[in-house]
């Protein structure tokens, strides 16, 4: 493999986790300045999902694009294309005058959100070479994410309050600068060993299926799932997932590297993050608003009524990451599923005149689940893969995290019927998704998962693997 020596490695794992952060956070930092965005623009119910899910959207669909780009033409520069498309997307989300165009900027954000979470995740595998320093590193780094979808709320109240919605936007360039100039110093290039050829056809095909399913299911509140146009979106989806199954196994390159699903290790991984995030994401999505809207809080006070997450993340997820490098993943997953299925169904009984400390006790649960599940489904997603596949497996992970946020607040506008309510319907799911990430846990750590994991890295040898043909 390519790569140059790292003179600091925890300083490159730094400037990683310090975009990651960014990256994150904006999708939760954003859900406490809902109410102030509906009430300055006169953003509509399904303008505020697309506030978010435009830029989550963007994330998932082209996460895979963006790592085996980062493969081929370089992690250190297209994770600086990254930084500084994110901080132009930003500037122009402050300086948005309506909803449509503030969805429109958020797009541009997220599109160069897509060239830093994926590559940096390569780029940290690529620093560690020594398995267990790597597992640590990864660790780390994985648990950023939940730090930072736990604090955003909280630093978003602060900033609402004192400065209004734009400022949640603003914030962020200066952070991006100070990390460009940190990335042109200190992180090393590095690309994969043989370059992959781009997949047009398969990433128009992955952006046909993710739009298709959260459009229908963002608009199907509006005009009900009967509706001729909800159905076409819903067949043209499921077309577009026979298109990827016929088209992909033909590729000598494919976008989406369907034989590393044969890993029940990585398959369940990412199943996992899409039902982790998705869980997480419809929480953020109701519980900001329900905390404000329904219990007429502040900006500052919801996030700060969100504290106890943000601490059993802090305290749980380097835990977590010590415990996946020197256990394995299993028990931290466990915990976690239980965790979500038992935050779904506590919450399904909060209303209006729960007491406050009873809704922070269940907001606990949470807090122990979001702690818990990172650093083993990276763990897991990366464990086993050769080095050349770095950016693609992680790429795919994120992929997952993104597309189970973009579900949870699109399934929380339909589920709940406004952002607003808590409707016990959801909270169920949420439960639901809780139980599933247990049972995945179990499946996915187990002897035959570990034999399907060696043997799905075994297709990737670059000496002996025979190309497909197409």
């Amino acid at each position: 493999m390519n790569v140059a020596p790292a003179s600091r490695p925890n300083l490159v794992l730094a400037i990683c986790c310090a975009s990651i952060v960014i990256v994150v956070m904006d999708i939760s930092i954003v859900t406490v300045a809902l109410p102030a965005i509906r009430h300055d623009l006169g953003a509509s119910v399904s303008g505020l999902q697309w506030t978010i899910d435009a830029y989550t959207l963007v994330l998932a669909a082209f996460l895979v694009l963006a790592g085996s780009a980062a493969d081929r033409f370089g992690r250190k520069r297209v994770f600086r294309c990254g930084l500084a498309l994110f901080g132009l997307g930003s500037l122009l989300c402050s300086l948005a005058p309506s909803t449509g165009w503030l969805i429109a900027a958020r797009a541009v954000q997220a599109a160069g959100g897509t060239m830093l979470n994926p590559v940096a995740m390569a780029i940290v595998a690529t620093t560690f070479p020594v398995p267990a320093a790597r597992a640590r590193a990864i660790g780390v780094f994985g648990s950023m994410s939940g730090l930072a979808l736990a604090l955003g709320p909280i630093l978003g109240g602060v900033l609402v309050d004192g400065f209004g919605w734009r400022a949640v936007f603003w914030v962020n360039v200066p952070i991006i600068v100070a990390a460009l100039v940190a990335t042109a110093l200190f992180v090393p290039e590095s690309r994969a060993p043989r370059a992959r050829r781009f997949d047009p056809v398969g990433q128009v095909l992955v952006l046909l299926v993710l739009g298709s399913v959260v459009y229908a299911l963002i608009e199907s509140h509006r005009l009900g799932w009967t509706s001729p146009w909800i159905l076409g979106l819903l067949a043209v989806a499921g077309f577009g997932v026979l298109g990827i199954l016929r088209h992909e196994p033909r590729r000598a390159d494919p976008l989406l590297e369907l034989r590393l699903f044969r890993s029940v290790s990585f398959s369940a991984a990412i199943v996992m993050a899409l039902f982790a995030l998705c869980g997480f994401g419809a929480f953020l999505f109701v519980t900001t608003q329900y905390l404000q809207e329904v219990r007429g809080l502040t900006a500052l006070a919801a996030g700060l009524c969100l504290l106890p997450v943000g601490v059993l993340v802090l305290v749980l997820s380097p835990w977590t990451g010590r415990l996946v490098g020197t256990r394995g993943p299993r028990w931290p997953l466990v915990v976690a599923g239980v965790a979500l299925a038992a935050g779904g169904a506590v919450s399904a009984g909060l209303g209006p005149a729960t007491p406050l400390p009873a809704v922070l006790a269940t907001f606990l649960l949470f807090g122990v689940f979001l702690g818990t599940v990172n650093p083993p489904i990276t763990n897991t997603a990366i464990s086993g893969m050769p080095g050349s596949m770095a950016g693609v497996a992680g790429s795919l992970a994120s992929a997952g995290r993104q597309t189970g946020t973009t579900l949870g607040v699109a399934l929380a506008g339909t589920i709940a019927g406004t952002p607003a309510s808590t409707a016990a319907g959801l909270w169920w799911l949420v439960a639901g998704l809780g139980a599933g990430l247990l049972a995945l846990a179990l499946l996915s750590t187990g002897r035959r998962a570990a034999g399907s994991a060696r043997r799905a890295a075994a297709l990737f040898d670059e000496l002996s693997l025979p190309r497909p043909t197409g």
